[in-house]
């Protein structure tokens, strides 16, 4: 399985002169996601995927002599689907801006998932992640429940051509590791406050 890391974007919410994932949570946020992979044993490669919007970003990771895959820059969606095609293995996808990822919870994650399936997202539920204090713009209707997206796909690039439409299928896995994103200062604040 090849483990990437989405770590092109603008940031832009965030509202800081730094690039996000530089940003210090003991150390620089896209490092507690490497240091997750690297020690989950669980990955054949790990590849950054960067772009012109995060350079140092890129500068960072490649120094640290992580592969990177550089993308348009187009956003999350795009830049995934630029990506997946070079690979033939499994993938699993997580951003970079997740500095309670874990070893632990990615092992989880992939004993949870059907390896059959084509595309398989993580889910938190919209009341855990209030609960813990953190918001998001986006929630889906899941099972009847309303869910987030936590950033965490595992994918068969094999079955997706383009992005086209493919069956997704969805886990829900309320873990405070998994659903902590970075995306706005507020969430920033709450993080360095613990």
């Amino acid at each position: 399985m090849i483990g990437l890391v989405m770590c092109g974007g603008k940031g832009t919410r965030m509202k800081s002169k730094e690039e996000k994932l530089l940003l210090k949570y003991k150390k620089p946020l896209i490092e507690h996601v490497l240091n997750a992979f690297e020690n989950s044993g669980m990955f054949s490669r790990i590849v950054c995927i960067t772009s012109n919007n995060a350079p140092k970003t890129r500068e960072f990771v490649s120094a640290l002599g992580i592969d990177v895959l550089e993308t348009k820059g187009n956003g999350y969606v795009d830049d995934l689907g630029e990506s997946l095609h070079k690979f033939e293995e499994l993938v699993f996808v997580a951003s970079g801006d997740m500095p309670l990822l874990d070893s632990e919870v990615i092992r989880k994650i992939v004993e949870l998932v059907n390896e059959g399936n084509v595309w398989t997202s993580i889910l938190v539920r919209k009341d855990f992640l209030q609960s813990i204090g953190l918001e998001t713009e986006f929630f889906v209707d899941y099972n009847g429940e309303q869910c987030a997206y936590t950033g965490i796909s595992i994918i068969d690039p094999n079955q997706v051509k383009s992005m086209q439409p493919v069956n997704e299928s969805c886990i829900i896995f309320d873990d405070k590791r998994i659903a902590t994103n970075l995306n706005t200062k507020k969430d920033y604040d709450l993080i360095c406050a613990t």
